[in-house]
């Protein structure tokens, strides 16, 4: 069977693994996670003991986990592609570098927004500081991703890669949790949104997060079960 992403919805940072697939051009399925439905599958432990998305299976059925690491293996298989590049080069560190920032320094800036968003029983000063404290992180990664792509068409230059891959599913959240006025505050990095929004895979992602009818590259060959994979996860 084809490798299959493990995708927590709603809103979850798996998202771009989804585009990163779609622009890779090879045969994938899905398996949807619902992270607000408590207690998660068992089974799912099998995939990843920490419970937690992306993961993907691999074709001779070991697991793998972790953002970055699923992201440079999908880029890995095709360097034709130019999604990523080849390990030990200057590219390859760039996209590391940029890659390491976002799931570090962007990603934990929506930490406080998420907790606000999560946690029962906030009063109204505590609410208003895990606000406050978020926006401000936020603010800072916009302002020094505006700066970079004054000048840039993609994250790393004149070339898409995983890392704008990975930056949709995060950036995204920004407008969620309806901080800024992106146009005006950060416009490069809202031209930017704006691009990624109309390329077809981030469509086709966005559909499946949704739930509703997708029409990707044509490489996707459907959404499988935790049960229709057990004989593949339980030795």
């Amino acid at each position: 069977m084809e490798p299959v992403l493990f995708y927590g919805v709603p809103q979850g940072c798996s998202f771009g693994t989804i585009v990163a697939l779609e622009w890779l051009g090879q045969p994938y399925r899905l398996c949807r996670i619902e992270m607000l439905e408590q207690p998660w599958d068992p089974l799912f432990a099998k995939v990843n003991p920490l419970f937690q998305t992306p993961s993907l299976l691999l074709e001779d059925g070991e697991p793998l986990s972790e953002s970055l690491a699923i992201l440079q293996h999908l880029a890995a298989r095709d360097l034709s592609t130019r999604l990523g590049f080849e390990q030990g080069s200057r590219e390859f560190d760039r996209l590391n570098q940029m890659l390491a920032y976002l799931n570090t320094d962007f990603f934990s800036a929506f930490n406080p927004l998420w907790a606000l968003y999560e946690t029962q029983g906030l009063n109204g000063v505590e609410q208003a500081l895990l606000r406050r404290l978020g926006r401000e992180k936020v603010a800072e990664g916009c302002a020094y991703l505006n700066g970079l792509l004054a000048d840039r068409e993609w994250l790393l230059g004149d070339e898409r890669s995983i890392a704008d891959a990975y930056f949709v599913g995060i950036a995204r959240w920004a407008e969620y949790h309806r901080l800024f006025d992106m146009p005006r505050e950060y416009p490069h990095l809202a031209r930017h949104l704006i691009k990624l929004r109309e390329d077809p895979a981030v469509s086709f992602a966005d559909a499946i997060e949704r739930g509703e009818p997708a029409t990707g590259r044509g490489h996707f060959y459907g959404h499988v079960t935790l049960e229709e994979l057990r004989s593949r996860l339980v030795a």
